[in-house]
């Protein structure tokens, strides 16, 4: 059974920093290509970031380019996003997926995510 478990999401102030974590079981973690996506309120899924499966390719959309940084350990089958100087609009239940960021194209979320709420 394939599990994507998120965490590491919270309540930070505008300028603040998180470190989000996706444990994944039940397939096989190194071969796929991994992403971050998100869904803020009453808004559809957003793709965020992605890396290659021997995370040696990164892509980001350009709402985060420059503050937010992906990366992976195959050893542990875990994937990271950290975020830094976080905006309001950076709310938002983050997913991670299996996703291909040659063809940018995937499976929806399949874990519950973490909630992320940039207020002051």
């Amino acid at each position: 059974e394939v599990q994507l478990v998120e965490s590491g999401g919270g309540l930070v102030q505008p300028g603040g920093s998180l470190r989000l974590s996706c444990a994944a079981s039940g397939f096989a973690f190194s071969s796929y290509d991994m992403s971050w996506v998100r869904q803020a309120p009453g808004k559809g899924l957003e793709w965020v970031s992605g890396i290659n499966s021997g995370a040696d390719t990164t892509r980001y959309a350009d709402s985060v380019k420059g503050r937010f940084t992906i990366s992976r350990d195959n050893a542990k089958n875990t994937l990271y996003l950290q975020m830094n100087s976080l905006k309001p609009e950076d709310t938002a239940v983050y997913f991670c997926v299996r996703w291909s960021i040659a063809t940018m194209t995937g499976i929806r979320p399949e874990g519950q995510g973490t909630q992320v709420t940039v207020s002051s």
